[in-house]
């Protein structure tokens, strides 16, 4: 089975996840400030705080930007459910913008066409999350302008898009948001196995996110009530949560960051290459913002159902039949049960729904073959004609 995305694990990663077995520190060392570091630096943003899940990055950063009971978080419906839950987990309510046809992203228009409604009804959001799926990032300038007419804060969901870049600047450095979120998990550009991290240049919004990703607990005099009682002293000043990365995690990922711009180079190679082979079959190809360079997590391809006898599932189910571990990413979150049960309905956000009949990941990772990458457009081209070669 091709899968749809992989991890690219070498020696030097091994060595290095080794080497921290071996340390006086398996957590709480100094590997973590190290990929904090690393990663902060490599984006260009001020200040980089290592969680243990994107989904965590998400509530810290809901939590220091002030999301609370009674506020609303919109975001997109195409994304995974923690894009949306990490507002839930707050306390706040959830809505959804619809996206845009050609990048899939949150759609700037219909964005401010909301606001303009929901400023009248006086139910204008707290935070908006944009997500930038598949790695290609979001109209973010847009964006942060209506986030300064309207006064919202803006979180990137940066989860598929590190090494990418917007407007010829790395995805991170928060030039028109407040947060970025960044994620490791295996099928993600670089991994640390999970992890997941939260990036800002607001010193204040870092130092409540580093509280809350330990307990809330500070060891900083600063920081304290009273004097400390001795040197083996520390305070809870906040309800914070176990969210810290370990240092087997961080090593990881400082190894992984020293070959991200080569990785994403690889899958640009792969998308235009895959660009060639599907321009003569009934699908849509991924279309690429001219102010994006994607980081290409994902390569989604929309199958032209006009044009094919055959119906979505049958493709995909076809596909996999053929070893080709294809994906959909992802099931609009509206849609979701728990969701539906607040009141949404499917096509309250008909782009998101036509996008979903339509879309399958097909491999993308940066170990993937030019023989293997034959082959799955050879399994795709048997799909779509119904088994006739």
């Amino acid at each position: 089975m091709i899968p749809y995305g992989k991890q690219d694990i070498n020696q030097a990663d091994i060595d290095a996840v080794v080497a921290v077995l071996t340390s006086d520190f398996l957590t709480q060392g100094p590997m973590v400030p190290k990929f904090e570091q690393t990663v902060a630096s490599h984006v260009g943003a001020d200040h980089a705080l290592a969680v243990n899940s994107a989904t965590s990055a998400l509530h810290i950063a809901c939590l220091a930007l002030g999301l609370k009971h009674g506020d609303w978080l919109w975001t997109t419906p195409v994304t995974f459910v923690a894009s949306a839950n990490c507002g839930l987990y707050c306390g706040s309510k959830i809505d959804f913008v619809d996206i845009d046809p050609q990048t899939y992203n949150l759609c700037p228009m219909a964005l401010k066409a909301k606001l303009e409604l929901a400023k009248k009804e006086n139910r204008l959001p707290k935070v908006v999350v944009a997500v930038h799926l598949c790695g290609q990032p979001c109209d973010m300038k847009a964006i942060g302008a209506l986030a300064t007419e309207y006064g919202f804060k803006v979180i990137e969901d940066a989860s598929h898009a590190i090494g990418g870049k917007y407007q010829g600047e790395f995805i991170g450095n928060c030039r028109y948001s407040d947060i970025t979120v960044f994620s490791f998990h295996p099928v993600k550009i670089v991994t640390t196995a999970e992890g997941g991290m939260a990036l800002t240049n607001d010193a204040a919004l870092a130092e409540k996110m580093n509280l809350l990703r330990s307990h809330g607990i500070t060891r900083d005099p600063a920081l304290m009530t009273s004097e400390p009682d001795g040197p083996w002293y520390y305070q809870q000043v906040d309800l914070g949560f176990n969210y810290r990365m370990t240092e087997l995690q961080a090593a990881l990922g400082v190894s992984q960051v020293d070959r991200l711009d080569a990785f994403v180079a690889r899958r640009h190679e792969l998308a235009k290459r895959y660009d060639e082979l599907l321009a003569t079959l009934p699908v849509t190809i991924p279309w690429q913002h001219p102010d994006s360079y994607s980081g290409l997590h994902l390569y989604v391809i929309r199958l032209q159902l006009n044009k094919i006898s055959k119906l979505h599932r049958q493709v995909f189910e076809s596909l996999r039949e053929q070893g080709i571990g294809v994906n959909l990413h992802y099931i609009p979150v509206h849609t979701q049960p728990y969701y539906q049960a607040m009141g949404f309905e499917a096509e309250d956000f008909p782009e998101a729904m036509v996008y979903y009949r339509e879309a399958i990941s097909i491999p993308m990772y940066q170990g993937l073959t030019d023989d293997q990458q034959d082959q799955v457009v050879s399994a795709l081209r048997h799909a779509l004609a119904g088994g006739e070669d």
